[in-house]
């Protein structure tokens, strides 16, 4: 009797003194088995085209704005005096090739600023949910665009359109990844990035058949319409999850007891406090514990060899692609004299990226999709694969902020500044060229790096990897009901 005893007063004392840890645990296992089903209609092939046709209106919208019937061309003077007048975006607001080279540049800062919020921000919100306010940023960004009326104007709303489009390019693509088929991951995230060309190329198009036959200004407007349902899904779909993120609750779960023992630790007592701190205080905790984390992601990005190797071959060619992705329709306009330069460019663009980005995808799923075989073929996926799950978003945010603010940012207003000085779109274009063979040494070198697929190690929070898991595949018919029931029942 008195053992019975001994174990009933151990049982309560137990219930009555919980260990924190044992509480996060069993929060998780609550969090998991009452996280909602996955959508039924929402399949992953169908996440994919919804995706890639975003993605591919982001492009359109990169492409019009440099294409001849959008940005236009300066007034000119004749020796004699006689003056023309110019076209398009450029001629209205009377832009230097500088200053035109500006306007481009000028959506990658906002860009630039938003990416590492929003990566930061799926660590606390959902991250589905992160795409549609980016997206309706950008939609009405856009609108703005066609409503500029002078150089400042339509720059800061290119700005904007950078930090919509922010949200969208750092989460997209782990989205991707996890739901993809494990023997075509690398072909799915190739049809993705084939989206950058394609869209590019139809932009080109796009922008001169608008800019032709009405104004430039209603080629933002068309976008904008596009995008529109788009920015409205992200809002009413059940919320998706990430592998490598628990659930909303779990983490609010976590945070609660991670702030609880703080106070634990603090009073020297064993009892979790059923009682918070006041919410000024609790917000600053976490605020500062945020910060902290993105902090420790950073260096463990800078000290990834195979990430930083992948980054800096990536930006040596961001900054070519970019500056011809701008200023390639006007350098064929002026070096061949083709009227038809947007149609052109377009198409040679169109094939060589649909072929390249597909057949590299698909070369890397037959070779075996390893580290040092993705620097031969698909360098995004060196990205989300040489970093632990919980790590992709800032991972691909960090990777986009480099290649823009190192690549083409500077790329178009120096190729400005460059065509300005010397007046000869030829040489402009040859000098531009032989930059891309940096970034071939460069990859050729992340070859022979010792690379480690993380893709499987465990999230951030230990106590939460078997919650974790069961959001891994989101959309796969099935498993996450099977895999909740699992952890139930555990």
């Amino acid at each position: 009797m008195a053992q019975e005893d001994e174990v009933k007063g151990a049982k309560v004392s137990s219930e009555e003194n919980p260990n924190p840890s044992t509480v996060v645990i069993e929060m998780a296992r609550s969090s998991a088995a009452s996280s909602p089903p996955a959508p039924s209609w929402f399949t992953p092939k169908r996440l994919l085209v919804i995706f890639c046709v975003i993605n591919l209106i982001n492009y359109v919208d990169r492409g019009a704005i440099a294409s001849n019937g959008v940005n236009g061309s300066r007034r000119t003077c004749s020796k004699s005096g006689t003056c023309t007048f110019g076209s398009g975006i450029q001629g209205d607001f009377n832009l230097s090739n500088f200053e035109d080279g500006v306007l481009s540049s000028a959506f990658m800062v906002g860009l630039l600023v938003a990416c590492p919020i929003f990566a930061s921000l799926a660590k606390s919100v959902n991250p589905f949910r992160l795409i549609g306010v980016g997206l309706s940023v950008w939609t009405i960004a856009v609108v703005g665009c066609g409503f500029s009326f002078n150089f400042w104007t339509i720059t800061v709303c290119r700005m904007l359109v950078g930090v919509g489009e922010a949200s969208f390019i750092s989460l997209a693509a782990p989205f991707i990844d996890d739901n993809a088929p494990v023997a075509k991951k690398t072909l799915w995230l190739g049809i993705f990035y084939m989206c950058i060309p394609t869209g590019y190329a139809l932009g080109y198009v796009y922008g001169g058949l608008i800019g032709g036959h009405f104004n430039w200004r209603f080629a933002f407007y068309g976008e904008a319409i596009l995008m529109l349902p788009f920015a409205v899904l992200g809002f009413v779909m059940k919320p998706l999850q990430l592998k490598g993120f628990a659930p909303a609750e779990s983490k609010k779960a976590l945070t609660s007891i991670e702030t609880a023992a703080l106070e634990v630790q603090d009073a020297g007592v064993s009892v979790v406090k059923g009682s918070m701190k006041s919410s000024k205080s609790s917000c600053a905790f976490i605020d500062l514990k945020q910060f902290s984390r993105f902090m420790i992601d950073m260096q463990v990005l800078l000290l990834e060899k195979v990430y930083v190797v992948n980054v800096l071959g990536y930006i040596a060619y961001n900054f070519v692609i970019g500056a011809y992705s701008y200023w390639g329709p006007k350098a064929g306009y002026n070096i061949y004299n083709m009227s038809n330069a947007d149609m052109v460019f377009g198409g040679v663009t169109i094939v060589c990226g649909i072929v390249g980005t597909i057949a590299g995808g698909y070369v890397l799923d037959y070779i075996n999709s390893t580290i040092s075989n993705a620097f031969k073929a698909p360098v995004n996926y060196v990205c989300l694969h040489c970093v632990k799950p919980s790590l992709r978003p800032i991972s691909m945010a960090m990777s986009t902020v480099a290649i823009h603010i190192f690549g083409d940012v500077p790329s178009s207003p120096l190729v400005g500044v460059l065509q300005d000085h010397i007046d000869n779109w030829r040489k402009t274009a040859l000098i531009l060229t032989s930059i891309l063979f940096p970034a071939a040494v460069i990859w050729f070198i992340g070859i022979f790096l010792h690379g480690v697929d993380r893709f499987d190690e465990e999230s951030e929070h230990p106590q939460l990897a078997t919650a974790d898991r069961s959001n891994t595949t989101p959309l796969l018919d099935g498993k996450v009901a099977g895999a909740a029931e699992t952890l139930a029942e555990a």
